[in-house]
């Protein structure tokens, strides 16, 4: 929690008279009047992480399938990545236009956002039959999830009190984990049965308008005159909304990004964006990584990615409890950063060891995920702190500006990324089809790689050339393909009595070397990558020290006492005073 919590940050103006309403204006205005009981309070809570949860399985969906959309829609790797390059892009200001939610409020960007990226996902995205419309549908999947990725933790914020922050926020941050978690989970165990890449898309879209009409109904959100305050504790409950009658909500509103423009609020934001180097790649392309390097299937890489997202929502869940017990956060975000990085240090080793087991990475994955998710949930409830500390009506702002910085540095790290891993592309975009052609024909593709493209021609111009054949005989046997003249002879007749088809002799011939090259390049070009994002991560720990809150629980638990003794006597005058 801050250091010095405060009750009384803006300035009250005379009462506001609220306006009649009309029985259907709940479809739009969802601002309750007064702060939720429990049960409602947890109910709307558990509506926006649901909602967060189906947003981020929409999103991630692709990358679950990604070799097979890239292979159906014509895409080369490098295009497929540009999408989402461009997404981050456009999203970007999606989250900055989500600003305006400390105006306009938050319930209903959330609302009728998942009806749109429900009909993306269900109707648009699996009927693209080009490249541009590809492109075009992700695009605005990404602006709506730009607006939704501020809202939710704005909604989160609201509903949550200081001293219980870090779990609500680590409730909100699994969010994409969960998202993540049930990609993989539902195309491990369905992809087998269904391998066509649009099923995956069906399904999701029609959960996602299931969330959405559940959103629809049960969805509220703070007045902003009750929103716009500090509540540090649930027993700061009365005296806010003593307080929200009065509150001057414009005046609280002025100046809001001058206001947050500041190192404590922008430097945090570009460290964590640093920070999520390597989730960015995780989220879009290990079943990628684990395809082309070590050779997994789909199925078997995403269920190895479960092993990440279920260790990252198990931590997230801890840590969030426990950070609020202590009532600090800058210790869980060092202790965390530190064991991510020693785990990235260890994962980007193994790129170059093919030997290494399904559950060698497991492990490894499991405690990056751990270190992640012990950083990130206390940074979330921090950054949040740190913002109401400016201004508690401005955390839309604060988070508009969080999720910009993100965006706009996921969009040059993909960027980046196209480059550093070129290999992947070559692999991705011919591989497959050497790798068919190959399997089809495993005998005579080897024969033709051992001899000779000038003693194959002349073998081809006169079967019986002794010259010719005595060549290709010392060849396949110089190769190891046969011990004998005769076994030698056997494997030449096979070029004729089942030959590879001239139009896939022309494919090997112009793309087999790039791809063997390819296969040799990629596990040294990941590993470089990975080696990136370790240095990205270390960019994380200077800006935990400009962040709000205490690094000593006993100093922390001084505040909260102080905090309390200044609530009771606020309820004191409260009650103390005549009626009016």
């Amino acid at each position: 929690m801050s250091e010095v919590p405060v009750l009384d940050q803006i300035a009250p103006s005379p009462d506001a008279v609220p306006s009649a309403r009309r029985p259907a204006d709940w479809i739009w205005r969802r601002a309750l009047p007064h702060y939720p009981d429990t049960f409602p309070r947890y109910t709307y809570l558990a509506i926006t992480v649901l909602a967060t949860i189906v947003l981020y399985y929409e999103l991630y969906v692709p990358g679950a399938v990604a070799t097979k959309i890239i292979q159906d829609l014509g895409f080369s790797f490098t295009q497929f990545v540009m999408a989402s390059v461009v997404g981050n892009l456009v999203g970007a200001f999606g989250s900055l236009a989500a600003g305006l939610a400390d105006r306009w409020g938050r319930a209903n960007l959330v609302v009728y956002g998942l009806f749109v990226t429900a009909a993306i996902v269900l109707f648009g995205l699996p009927n693209a039959h080009s490249v541009v419309l590809y492109f075009v549908l992700f695009a605005l999947l990404s602006v709506v999830e730009g607006i939704m990725l501020v809202a939710t933790p704005a909604l989160i914020r609201d509903f949550s009190p200081q001293l219980g922050r870090a779990s609500a926020m680590s409730f909100w941050t699994m969010g994409p984990v969960l998202g993540s978690l049930v990609v993989t989970e539902v195309s491990s165990h369905t992809l087998d049965a269904h391998p066509a890449w649009r099923f995956q898309f069906y399904v999701c879209g029609i959960i996602g308008f299931v969330v959405a009409a559940i959103a629809f109904v049960g969805l509220r959100e703070l007045s902003p005159a009750l929103r716009d305050q500090l509540m540090v504790s649930l027993r700061d409950r009365e005296l806010i909304e003593a307080r929200a009658a009065g509150l001057n909500v414009e005046e609280a509103l002025q100046n809001q990004w001058r206001r947050l423009l500041k190192l404590d609020v922008v430097g945090p934001a570009f460290g964590v964006s640093m920070f999520l180097f390597f989730y960015y790649i995780a989220v879009g392309f290990f079943v990628v990584y684990f395809v082309t390097v070590f050779g997994y299937s789909e199925a078997r890489a995403n269920a190895l990615a479960n092993w990440y997202w279920a260790a990252n929502a198990i931590t997230l869940l801890v840590a969030g409890v426990l950070s609020d017990r202590i009532r600090v956060r800058k210790p869980f975000m060092v202790v965390g950063a530190v064991i991510n990085l020693a785990a990235t240090g260890v994962f980007a080793a193994m790129a170059t060891h093919p030997g290494t087991t399904y559950y060698q990475f497991a492990l490894v994955m499991a405690i990056s995920a751990f270190g992640l998710g012990l950083a990130y949930c206390a940074w979330m409830a921090a950054f949040t702190e740190t913002v109401e500390r400016h201004n508690p009506a401005a955390t839309a702002t604060g988070l508009a500006i969080w999720g910009w910085t993100v965006r706009i540095v996921v969009t040059v790290s993909l960027f980046a990324f196209t480059f550093a891993v070129t290999a992947t592309s070559t692999l991705v975009d011919q591989g497959s089809r050497v790798s068919a052609i190959v399997e089809e024909y495993p005998q005579q593709v080897a024969t033709i790689s051992a001899v000779s493209p000038q003693t194959l021609a002349a073998l081809k111009v006169n079967p019986a050339d002794p010259a010719a054949g005595a060549a290709a005989v010392q060849q396949l046997v110089r190769a190891g393909l046969a011990t004998d003249p005769t076994s030698a002879i056997t494997r030449l007749r096979q070029l004729s009595t089942n030959p590879v088809p001239p139009a896939d002799l022309e494919y090997l011939g112009a793309h087999a070397a790039d791809v063997k090259q390819a296969q040799h390049d990629n596990p040294r070009q990941w590993q470089l990558w990975w080696w990136v994002c370790f240095a990205a991560e270390l960019l994380f720990i200077p800006f935990i020290f400009v962040m709000s809150g205490r690094w000593s629980p006993r100093k922390a638990r001084e505040d909260a006492e102080r905090h309390e003794a200044l609530v009771q006597q606020g309820l004191s005058e409260l009650h103390s005073e005549p009626a009016q």
